[in-house]
């Protein structure tokens, strides 16, 4: 058995390893790290981000509305070449599932 089927396993146990064995599971956090970390570099650069008038049009709101789910933390604005802009993903992960309700809009 490996340190890392150990480790998944969730066994309690003390181990005495090998310096093979420590270089293994390093490498493997560095190896999966790193695939993490290309993964989020891919993904914002594929980002699309819309314009308050974008934004507002998609979800059928005011860009007043919009301003006030800022100030209360609920759809934020990003900086984006010095304009404020929407992430599409965040709108299609926050609104696509019928999260839009009455006192947000307020």
């Amino acid at each position: 058995m490996s340190i890392l089927e150990i480790i998944n396993s969730g066994a309690n146990v003390s181990l005495t390893i090998t310096a093979n064995d420590l270089l293994e599971v390093i490498n493997c956090a560095v190896t999966s790290t790193r695939k993490e970390m290309e993964q989020l570099a891919i993904n914002d650069k594929t980002e699309a981000y819309l314009t308050a008038d974008e934004a507002s049009e998609m979800l059928g709101v005011s860009k007043v509305t919009l301003w006030r789910w800022s100030k209360r933390g609920y759809l934020m604005p990003t900086e984006v070449g010095g304009l404020r802009k929407y992430r599409k993903s965040e709108i299609k992960e926050r609104f696509l599932n019928g999260s839009i309700t009455n006192n947000q809009n307020n």
